[in-house]
């Protein structure tokens, strides 16, 4: 009630695609190469027939997902007096780019019909309210500061080939519902974003700990969300906007958390930690079970109108621990630091940003960021996320949400120059599920699966994590003597 209130007032399928030629062009046009094969007739006509059934297939498979250039993360400087606009108009991109990959998904028969539907229908129209959306960005900026250049290139999205080709997709194998092992949704997961953990090598690597380094532990104990506090909004990247996140949070710690809490708001709320200096706010995309389960969101944007179906699994265990630098002492983070670890769009986007870490416990020296694990019996989920411990000695946030913070390098522990060290959150998640049956498509065992933008196809590496500061500077300074001193503290 108090929300709406407030909302109120403020694989074979790359050879088959090749073989169709299907592709997207910077304008946004369905290419199909005329190909010759052993069982044409040589007329040219029929093997374009035939190519483009082929890529119509494909589309009306739901195999196919939408790539969109990330518009936001393109931006380096956006001035106060715009930032709720911009804000509210990087949410609107995310917003379009939904709502046409649904249309995409719901599309099989016309596409089947019309071998320019979804480039009229669905791809041409998303690149118009791109531009147009763009375009009110750089107007925002020019009106306080230069205007960006170039934003307009990033208008025009592809269609991907989402992998997920001959998995199953949209075939109902019981399971309450479950559409075999492209998911409840029928855009994810599949078998082929499995893998048995116990055949990945061990791959952890820590970089060199230096004389001076801070080696103390600062733990925090907020719970597991046991009270269930869900919403699919994004304080951080979407503030003032409902739904900015399309996909629902787990949180733990501060409890008023949605997308218009003020910093005066964090400030004053309950929390969920123990030591009650402590109003931080912690938040994960959930991990769904499914098994066709009816979920609270289940008709809800957010939820099941958006592909995240299935039964919410609460982690078994949530440990935060804040840890130091191996190069020498952390300072403390300035009060309301917003951090983002991870990309929830790593699967379109690229890695660039993508920090997904799966493994299994007694497996812990495996992590997997392109694929979850199968735990063998008695060895349960786990979900890593390392923040940035890096921080610009200026800015509690940054146009893009990633450039006034980083990672120390890997190998060595230091941090970029102009950088200073802070306390690096390490957030660790373990889940009781058990391991998915993959060679009936999930049919005795159900698949598991993050929630995620719905065009991310509910891929592992999209996997992320969300951290707001809101310790009271009392025990901020207390955790940076403890880590500095090489103590384990809570």
């Amino acid at each position: 009630m108090r929300r709406n209130m407030r909302k109120r007032s403020k694989t074979t399928h790359r050879a088959v695609a090749a073989a169709a030629g299907l592709a997207l062009g910077a304008g946004g046009l369905i290419a199909v190469n005329v190909y010759a094969s052993a069982h044409e007739s040589g007329n040219g006509n029929s093997t374009k027939r035939a190519s483009q059934d082929q890529a119509n297939q494909i589309l009306a498979a739901g195999t196919t997902t939408i790539n969109c250039p990330d518009v936001g993360a393109k931006l380096t400087s956006v001035p106060n007096q715009a930032r709720e606009q911009v804000d509210k108009e990087l949410a609107l991109l995310d917003r379009q780019v939904a709502e046409a990959y649904q249309r995409l998904q719901t599309s099989a028969k016309a596409i089947q019909q019309d071998s320019n539907f979804a480039n009229n229908a669905i791809m041409g129209p998303l690149k118009d309210k791109r531009v147009a959306t763009i375009d009110r960005i750089a107007i925002a900026i020019g009106r306080s500061g230069p205007r960006p250049q170039g934003l307009e290139s990033l208008a025009a999205c592809a269609l991907r080939d989402s992998g997920n080709q001959g998995q199953g997709q949209g075939q109902n194998q019981g399971n309450g519902g479950q559409n075999g092992n492209a998911g409840q949704g029928g855009n994810g997961p599949v078998a082929a974003d499995f893998v048995d953990i116990t055949t990945v090598r061990p791959n952890v690597q820590n970089p060199r700990t230096s004389q001076g380094a801070s080696q103390g532990v600062f733990t925090t104990r907020c719970g597991v969300n046991a009270n269930k506090l869900h919403n699919s909004d994004n304080i951080i990247v979407a503030p003032g906007v409902g739904n900015g996140a399309h996909h629902t949070h787990d949180y733990v710690g501060n409890q008023d958390n949605d997308a218009f809490t003020t910093n005066d708001e964090f400030a004053a709320a309950a929390t969920s930690c123990r030591n009650q200096g402590d109003k931080s706010t912690y938040y994960w995309p959930v991990l769904r079970f499914q098994d066709g389960t009816k979920e609270f969101d289940a008709q809800q944007l957010g939820g099941g109108a958006e592909g995240n179906t299935g039964r919410i699994l609460t982690a078994s265990k949530v440990t935060l621990n804040f840890v130091g630098s191996p190069r020498g002492k952390v300072v403390a983070m300035p009060k309301f630091l917003r951090i983002i670890t991870g990309d929830a769009k790593a699967f379109t986007n690229g890695t660039a940003n993508a920090n997904a870490a799966w493994s299994c416990t007694g497996f812990e020296n495996r992590q997997l960021t392109d694929k979850y694990p199968k735990c063998p019996q008695g060895s349960s989920l786990v979900r890593t996320s390392k923040f940035q411990s890096c921080w610009d000695g200026r800015s509690i946030d940054s146009a893009n949400h990633r450039t006034h913070v980083a990672f120390a390098d890997p190998r060595t522990g230091a941090c970029p120059n102009g950088f200073k060290a802070i306390p690096q959150l390490v957030q660790r998640l373990v889940y009781d599920v058990k391991a998915p049956s993959l060679g009936d498509n999930g049919k005795s065992s159900p698949f598991y699966a993050v929630d995620g933008f719905p065009e991310q196809m509910h891929k592992p590496i999209t996997d992320h994590g969300d951290f707001i500061n809101v310790f009271d500077e009392g025990l901020m300074n207390r955790m940076v003597q403890c880590i500095n001193t090489g103590r384990k503290c809570q």
